[in-house]
């Protein structure tokens, strides 16, 4: 039976965080929206060049972009036996079109978990968040630091900020 996990919340909640405890522990792939639309762009996909200047300006993906990127990643081999969604969906239209993907496979969703917190911890732990461009690693330059500042411990690759993640488009975003 496949095990399909919806984890919803804003930006910053804690989605990814325990996406990532969960998927190694069941060993359940875990598929973040944001990662997926932000690879897709890096890669050059056409989907990816479509998408760009929406993350590129903190403005939300329009839905059928996201719902194509999340549909075309669910027939990958390795999600057959269920995922971890992390972000998706956000909207009544792609939680329907979610149904519908899943539907199609003969799996519906088992659980959704909805991650909440103020307004004010999540600027501070969306201002303070740096990622490694080149192993995807997450830090917090207060909770999670790297142990030589600016850069990541697993690669040696200086930390960046993100785009999303600058204090002029974290108010955009929620």
């Amino acid at each position: 039976m496949a095990r399909d996990v919806v984890l919803l919340g804003p930006p910053g909640a804690g989605k990814g965080t325990h996406a990532r405890i969960l998927s190694e522990r069941y060993r359940v792939p875990h598929i973040a929206a944001g990662d997926l639309l932000r690879s897709n762009i890096k890669e050059g996909t056409p989907l990816g060049k479509r998408a760009k200047s929406f993350v590129e300006n903190g403005k939300l993906v329009p839905d059928q972009l996201v719902i194509e990127m999340i549909e075309k990643r669910l027939q990958d081999s390795d999600v057959a036996q269920g995922s971890l969604l992390d972000g998706f969906p956000r909207t009544v239209e792609q939680a329907k079109a979610l149904d519908q993907m899943l539907s199609e496979k003969h799996r519906k969703v088992r659980i959704a978990v909805e991650f909440n917190t103020s307004e004010q911890k999540l600027i501070e732990r969306l201002s303070g968040r740096q990622t490694c461009p080149n192993c995807g690693a997450n830090y917090h330059v207060r909770n999670i630091p790297p142990k030589r500042e600016g850069i990541c411990d697993l690669c040696g690759t200086a930390l960046t900020v993100r785009t999303d993640d600058r204090p002029d488009t974290i108010h955009e975003r929620f």
